[in-house]
């Protein structure tokens, strides 16, 4: 990990790739001053919370309580924020679901099972991506819509996924070795945040709903899962 990197060495140059929150993990002192032997890309982004709750909510309207699962390291303590606030906005309440392990993730669907929620969000976390499959099975099985953060989600099973273009953030990554390489200090690299983001819709599962994506949404879609 990142973390472990930085703790091995403080000179030799780290470059992060689709980091979840270097400023909140320590790696860096600021997104535009990194400071250190540590730069790259970030997953973090303004309103992307916010996103999600939108995009929900324009595809499903009469949704009015929504579940929210997510690790509350990093991006997705932000994430959550930026839920709460579209949340108000948008006349939605939340169930807040704190998931770290595969415990927790049972629990938090047998919490479901029992509140049952119109629709469900899971903000994209490395460490619980890997139960993607589990809680896409759940929410079809439940007649959840969904939205996930990231595309394996969607290609699960999972009703729509909006989040960073986690490849590009990669490519991106290549491009700080090579001006390294060429001499700059990861200390005056400022950490990129995303710029490119996919929508992701399974007509499949949408159609398992019941459900008809509206034309508004379908016309946003990067890919369409048939």
């Amino acid at each position: 990990t990142a973390e472990a990197a930085r703790q091995a060495t403080k000179t030799i140059p780290i470059v992060v790739a689709a980091s979840a929150d270097p400023v909140g993990l320590g790696l860096v002192a600021s997104l535009a001053r990194p400071g250190g032997n540590i730069t790259g890309t970030s997953l973090m982004a303004p309103e992307l919370g916010s996103k999600r709750l939108e995009l929900l909510k324009e595809t499903v309207p009469k949704i009015s309580s929504v579940a929210v699962l997510w690790h509350p390291r990093g991006a997705g303590r932000l994430e959550w924020q930026q839920t709460e606030a579209a949340a108000r906005r948008l006349g939605v309440t939340l169930q807040s679901y704190e998931v770290r392990n595969a415990d927790d993730v049972a629990r938090a669907l047998e919490a479901m099972t029992q509140k049952r929620p119109d629709a469900v969000i899971m903000f994209f976390d490395p460490l619980t991506s890997g139960y993607r499959v589990i809680i896409s099975d759940f929410a079809l099985k439940n007649r959840l819509p969904t939205i996930f953060g990231s595309r394996e989600f969607a290609a699960a099973g999972g009703l729509m996924s909006y989040g960073p273009n986690i490849p590009e953030l990669f490519r991106r990554a290549a491009v700080y070795v090579d001006k390294i390489l060429k001499g700059a200090k990861p200390r005056d690299l400022p950490i990129e945040q995303p710029t490119k983001f996919e929508l992701i819709v399974n007509l499949k599962t949408a159609k398992a709903l019941g459900l008809t994506i509206p034309p508004s949404v379908l016309i946003r879609a990067d890919q369409v899962v048939q």
